[in-house]
Parts: structure tokens; C-alpha cells; sequence
């Protein structure tokens, strides 16, 4: 289809129009603050420095849903719930075990998560509770669902969750078939954290829309889903480790001369420059030490070294920094984790942000409604078909 030609119209006498939507506040939100000038990053109040350092996921699911920490019964109460909600129901098992082995396990997690609508938790008469209920057990069931498929697609045995383990450890645990070391639950559970909310994404922007209408939950997740699944949002991290990969497999390789060749073709190097900062992702500095601390413990030291030539390439080529995805990428893979599962944990990660969304949108609900600038032909005269 062809590109139109804006040069005729007076687009002073049109609504205004930003391609992408960039810089239009859409909605407002106590859920999450970025400063993109100083690479500052806030969840419902506090820096992700902060959380970093100090919380678990459950904290910061928490937090995103009721805009505060919880005391340590209602973290016990909700990590109660999370663990009755991780095993999944028949049909969701049945559809995992007979689906294509190679298809791609967003494909997959969309799929399985549109058919949970059918067993939510048993409702309420307090509305906002049942959306919340939903939003617990979907936060618990979607691990299970990746780990799932990954066992089944390299013909592994489905593992049950334990029970009393955390979100982070249960997914190691049914993905990997052993339970983890405290080193390994640390990393997983960082990671869920620094993943777990982002400001008006496309993803997130979706969640809200679709929330606008008053459809339900499981719909506006499995929309996130779906616009998490495009190469644009999701998956930076995998193209990083298939790049890495890629270099490696013919042994050495001038990684400074390979980046730089990439430059000079115009291709795209994953992982640097973000539509909101301008600075280094405030993200990437805790997986940058965590990817260097695993490069060494797993061996593989070499990964992380052509990351920093790759980060010290970009940055005095282009004054581009890295993303949360650059680093994220050797992270997983040295945990054990394929680069095509990467973008299923960031959903798995972020279901606590667009649940939160959800139901900000909910709360205080305007439908989703803008305009759109019609550039096209008018008033055409009727062809007979016989002469078209």
C-alpha cells in the first residue's frame, strides 16, 4: 500500500496529528514516572533503585495494585494466593501438550491466557475485588503456562509448582526440572522487578484501551499479549542473544569491526536507544552487574566482554546508551534460559503493570476514543464494474 503525500493539505486547519503518538498524554496514573533526560524511574513512589535493592516481586505487584507496600500479612496473604492459583486447569494443559511444538511460545501464552477467562475465581459482590482476584491469578498461572510449553516442546514431563516458593523460584524450578540456588531466584526475581512496569508502552497503552470499552481483563491481557509479541516492543532481548550468538559461531570475531559494519549497512543493533530516555536505561545498570557476575560464574565470561565492546562501539559511534534489554539478554542466557522464551518472562514479568492499568482505567473510565486525519479522496464518481 502506498505512502500518502501530506505536502497538499493545510495541516493548520486539521486536527493535530503526532505520528506514533509521540508526546500526546493519553491518560494519567500513579503507576509509574519516567524522567528520560536523567534516567530516572519511579514505580507508584519509589525510585527502582529502591526496589532493586530491597523488594520482591510480590512487593512490587503488590505495590502496583494498591499504590503501596503491603505489611507482612497482606504479603503473606497475597503469596498465599498466588500459590493456590499457579496450577492450571485440564483443557489449558491439554491445549499445551497438543500444540506445535515449533511455534513461537508468545503464540502459545496468548492462546493459553484468552482460554483462563473461562475459570476465573469465583465472583464476588465487590467488582474491583474480582478484577483483582483475576489479576492474582493470572500473575500466578502464566509462569506455569511458559514453563509448561518449554518442557513439552523439548519432551519433558510437565512439573507441578511447589508449594511456600516464590514466584521467581517456582518458574526455575517447572522450567529447569531442579530447584534453584538462592543466586538463581535472586536474578530471576531482579529481573521480574526491573520488567514489571514502564510508563504508556504500546503494550500497556493497549491494556488500557481495551479496558476503556469494559471488556474484561483476560481480554485487555491477551491484547498486551499480542502487541508485546511485535519486534518493535518485545523481543529486543532475544535479537541481542541471537546477535551474540551469531558472532561467536565461528570462534573469535572483531566484535569493534562488526558493530561498526553494521553501522555502515544502516542494520539495526538490538538493544540501544529508547523513545523515552535519553540517557543509560536506569534498568540496564543492575543487569549490567548481574550480567558480569553470571558471565563469570557461568562461563561465560566472553558474552559479557563483546557486550562491553558492543556498549563502548554504539556509544562512541552513535552517543547511544543500552536499554533494559541489551543486558538482559546474557542474564537469561546464563541462567539457562532460551533467547525465544525472553519475551514470554517479560510478559510474565509485566502482567503486574498492565493489571494495574487495568484497573486505573476501570476505576476511572473514559472509552478510548481519538480521531483520525482522513488524507484520502472524496466524492468519488461510480464506475460501472464493467468499465473498472
Amino acid at each position: 500500500m502506498k505512502a500518502h503525500d501530506l505536502s497538499s493539505y493545510n495541516l493548520d486547519e486539521m486536527p493535530y496529528i503526532n505520528k506514533g503518538l509521540e508526546g500526546i498524554v493519553a491518560f494519567s496514573t500513579t503507576k509509574s514516572f519516567i524522567d528520560g533526560q536523567k534516567g530516572d524511574l519511579i514505580y507508584s513512589g519509589y525510585n527502582i533503585h529502591t526496589l532493586a535493592e530491597n523488594a520482591t516481586f510480590e512487593e512490587v505487584c503488590f505495590l502496583l495494585w494498591y499504590d503501596r507496600l503491603p505489611t507482612k500479612k497482606e504479603l503473606n496473604e497475597l503469596t498465599s494466593h498466588l500459590d493456590k492459583h499457579r496450577h492450571l486447569p485440564e483443557e489449558v494443559m491439554t491445549y499445551i501438550r497438543t500444540a506445535n511444538p515449533d511455534a513461537e511460545p508468545m503464540a502459545i501464552l496468548r492462546s493459553a491466557v484468552s482460554m483462563l477467562s473461562s475459570y476465573t475465581v469465583e465472583p464476588t459482590s465487590d467488582e474491583m475485588q474480582n478484577i483483582l482476584n483475576d489479576a492474582i491469578l493470572m500473575t500466578a498461572k502464566i509462569p506455569s503456562i511458559i514453563a509448561a510449553y518449554d518442557r513439552v516442546r523439548n519432551g519433558k514431563e510437565i512439573l507441578e509448582p511447589l508449594p511456600g516458593e516464590s514466584t521467581a523460584a517456582n518458574f526455575l524450578y517447572m522450567l529447569n526440572g531442579e530447584k534453584p540456588g538462592d543466586a538463581a531466584i535472586k536474578t530471576m526475581d531482579l529481573c521480574l522487578i526491573l520488567h514489571a512496569e514502564h510508563g504508556m508502552n504500546a503494550s500497556t497503552f493497549t491494556t488500557r484501551t481495551i479496558a476503556s470499552t469494559m471488556s474484561d481483563i483476560y481480554s485487555a491481557v491477551t491484547g498486551a499479549i499480542g502487541s508485546l509479541k511485535g519486534p518493535l516492543h518485545g523481543g529486543a532481548n532475544t535479537a541481542v542473544m541471537n546477535m551474540l550468538l551469531e558472532m561467536g559461531k565461528d570462534g573469535d570475531v572483531d566484535v569493534e569491526a562488526y558493530i561498526k559494519d553494521r553501522l555502515v549497512k544502516k542494520e539495526k543493533v538490538m538493544g540501544f536507544g529508547h523513545r523515552v530516555y535519553k540517557t543509560f536505561d536506569p534498568r540496564a545498570h543492575h543487569l549490567q552487574k548481574m550480567s558480569k557476575k553470571l558471565s563469570v560464574e557461568t562461563g561465560h565470561e566472553k558474552l559479557y566482554d563483546w557486550s562491553m565492546t558492543i556498549l563502548n562501539t554504539m556509544k562512541s559511534e552513535k552517543n547511544i546508551d543500552p536499554n533494559v534489554d541489551f543486558f538482559s539478554a546474557t542474564v537469561y542466557y546464563s541462567i539457562g534460559i532460551q533467547p525465544d522464551l525472553y519475551t514470554a518472562i517479560f510478559a510474565m514479568s509485566r502482567i503486574s503493570g498492565w493489571t494495574a492499568h487495568y484497573m486505573e482505567q476501570w476505576a476511572n473510565n473514559r472509552l478510548v476514543r481519538p480521531r483520525a486525519l482522513y488524507i484520502g479522496e472524496k466524492n468519488l464518481d461510480w464506475t460501472p464494474i464493467e468499465n473498472r
